[in-house]
């Protein structure tokens, strides 16, 4: 048994995660040399304890492997171990590295081009509309959007991607046979045939638990370049996934909410102990440094401050134009704007992002649009 098959086994075995993981492994060489070692030399093992020597050692190693890489086979799933170049070099700085991702479509670069967007599970009207219009900007600006396939922001945040033909990652907190909940499995396909991934460290008939899904959110957070909470109350899972990229050296935006909304309490508490207070992705774009201080052609600096210069070489495109025009005859909501231009809403949100970006025009959270 070569040793990235041993990590899938050691990974199907429960309570083998990263640290008894590599325990093993130094103590007895590599992972591949694990096999068949007797539960009392596995228990001398620091870490492991007698009660996990002896499932290891008792593990049917061969016909859980056969089993695991034929069920794989069978739905279309790679699985990718730490010991393979594909493994995202991002998830390798974690403190707690997945031993194994088992990937149903394809990965996109990271993390410099994803988001995460998290927050509750039970929305407000109001939280519903500012996720998908984050998730359409970030969209429009060729950001991956990163997230949990969960009822709530998840689903908003996917599907939104998926309707632009953006491209999406969902992290399960199951296995890809368990996909959870079973609402989403159409979501799911068509988060891979828009090009996008569905991924999850666990084994493929692992189900979800309430362990699995802060385990879930470390990925969900590491393999994104900032994570964005959109609502989320106190006691929200969204705010370990904030908590944990704040760990692994991640921006974390928030956005505000009413003060007596109880579905904005943990954005406020986000936003009081440093988060990032934005109200469109613009905002997050600039404290990326994009569109600022000369990023995009265009721009000129006089003093540290920046200017864009209608007259350089990054002249309007003829759709920017129009949609200048119209704005400076008024401002305009987002629906409206389509109307008038016949644009599709993708289409619509890539061009006024670049106006934004040139700082043309700006918009609020009640996606109504004005010339600047």
């Amino acid at each position: 048994m070569l040793d990235r098959e041993a990590t899938i086994v050691m990974n199907m075995i429960p309570g083998i995660g990263f640290v008894r993981y590599t325990a093993l492994s130094e103590a007895f060489g590599s992972p591949a040399k694990v096999v068949g070692v007797s539960a009392e030399e596995l228990a001398q093992v620091s870490g492991i304890g007698q009660t996990l020597a002896e499932k290891t050692a008792a593990f049917d190693w061969e016909k859980s492997l056969n089993d695991e890489l034929e069920l794989c086979d069978r739905a279309g799933v790679r699985i990718i171990t730490l010991h393979d170049e594909a493994y995202p070099e991002v998830l390798r700085t974690l403190y707690d590295p997945p031993l194994c991702l088992y990937v149903r479509g394809k990965l996109p670069p990271l993390p410099d081009s994803a988001v995460a967007m998290v927050g509750s599970r039970r929305m407000t009207q109001y939280g519903a509309r500012m996720t998908r219009m984050i998730t359409e900007e970030a969209v429009a600006a060729n950001y991956t959007i990163v997230s949990g396939l969960a009822f709530g922001v998840d689903t908003i945040a996917h599907s939104a991607t998926v309707e632009m033909n953006g491209i999406t990652i969902a992290v399960l907190g199951g296995g890809l046979m368990r996909i959870h909940p079973q609402e989403n499995v159409a979501l799911a396909r068509r988060i891979v045939e828009t090009g996008g991934a569905v991924v999850s460290e666990f084994p493929m008939m692992c189900p979800v638990s309430r362990t699995t899904f802060p385990r879930r959110n470390r990925i969900v957070a590491g393999m994104s370049k900032a994570t964005i909470v959109t609502e989320a109350g106190v006691g929200s899972g969204a705010l370990i996934t904030a908590k944990l990229a704040i760990e692994n050296g991640r921006e974390v935006f928030a956005v505000p909410g009413h003060a007596d909304n109880m579905q904005a309490k943990g954005c406020h508490k986000l936003i009081k102990e440093g988060a990032g207070l934005i109200e469109s992705f613009s905002d997050v774009l600039e404290a990326f440094g994009v569109g600022i201080g000369g990023y995009l052609p265009g721009f000129e600096t006089a003093e540290n401050s920046v200017v864009y210069n209608p007259d350089s070489s990054s002249d309007l495109s003829s759709d920017e134009q129009k949609c200048l025009k119209l704005l400076g005859e008024s401002e305009r909501a987002l629906e409206e704007l389509s109307l008038v231009t016949g644009f599709d809403t993708g289409k619509l949100l890539g061009v006024l992002m670049s106006l934004e970006m040139k700082l043309l025009i700006e918009h609020g959270a009640d996606q109504v649009y004005r010339r600047i």
